[in-house]
């Protein structure tokens, strides 16, 4: 069956920075993302790691999509170095992937850091030298295992499994539930996320989430900590900024982001039932 994710859970997976932290040890997350077809996608995902709490963003990518993010969050920081988690791939077709993106993408993915492998970089998941966390929707998943989607919504638990065996990794399976599955691990489900969330940006911010966590909770991945958690949590903090976003009608990407910081308060105040 698996288990159920919820705020009791995703609590123990923020971290809050102390008297002694940096915006270094706090954690620098990484994105390679957007492209000239969809620039959007790299400033909703440094939106959304910027406002879960991070020490710091590193965003990587094309002229354009690093002018808008720029534009909407200045203290982004867009020249090489260290960091403690990548987002790679969100708002990018890995059919149409230029020079540049693929330089910067196999860098990271030599960089033996966590790594959260989107949409135009779930092809390159056998690069990475360090653990990764795909976030596919059940048709890049169907593609990943060579079979038809409808297949992979026939059975979402069985497929999911499978998914994280064959590809040796953490599979974040988006949908109404989304379903976590690691190799050897239970399947954990979370289940707050509302309709309203089927819209496009959402799995950017999802992404950017997910990068925040891991970057902020870097010693503890460096010590063998498992991501399928982190994965969770993160689409529960997702959920819950979604459900507060829509308050029962429709709402934008951005919408969500702006309650994000809300969100990891009353989690971290435990203010937040289970």
């Amino acid at each position: 069956m698996g288990a159920l994710f919820g705020p009791a859970e995703a609590r123990a997976w923020v971290r809050v920075p102390g008297d002694d932290d940096d915006k270094y040890s706090r954690g620098v997350v990484g994105f390679v993302t957007g492209s000239a077809h969809y620039p959007g996608a790299a400033v909703l995902g440094v939106e959304a790691a910027l406002r879960t709490g991070v020490g710091m963003v590193r965003y990587l990518g094309p002229g354009r999509a690093t002018r808008l993010v720029l534009q909407r969050r200045p203290e982004a920081v867009t020249t090489a170095g260290r960091v403690q988690a990548w987002v790679l791939g969100s708002g990018q077709d890995a059919a149409k992937r230029d020079e540049l993106s693929r330089a910067l993408l196999e860098s990271a993915l030599d960089d033996s850091r966590p790594a959260v492998l989107d949409a135009g970089a779930l092809d390159l998941r056998v690069r990475a030298t360090g653990p990764v966390v795909l976030t596919p929707h059940a048709g890049e998943l169907a593609r990943l295992l060579g079979v038809e989607r409808d297949e992979v919504l026939a059975d979402r638990d069985a497929v999911a499994r499978r998914a994280a065996q064959e590809l040796d990794a953490t599979v974040l399976l988006k949908g109404a539930e989304t379903l976590v599955a690691a190799p050897g691990a239970d399947l954990l489900r979370v289940r707050n996320a509302t309709p309203w969330l089927a819209t496009a940006g959402a799995g950017d911010a999802l992404g950017g989430i997910l990068g925040a966590l891991v970057a902020t909770q870097h010693a503890a991945v460096d010590a063998g900590t498992p991501l399928a958690p982190l994965a969770a949590a993160a689409a529960w903090i997702h959920g819950e900024a979604a459900r507060r976003a829509s308050a029962g009608g429709p709402f934008t990407i951005l919408d969500l982001c702006a309650q994000l910081p809300g969100v990891v308060a009353d989690l971290v105040g435990d203010t937040m039932s289970a």
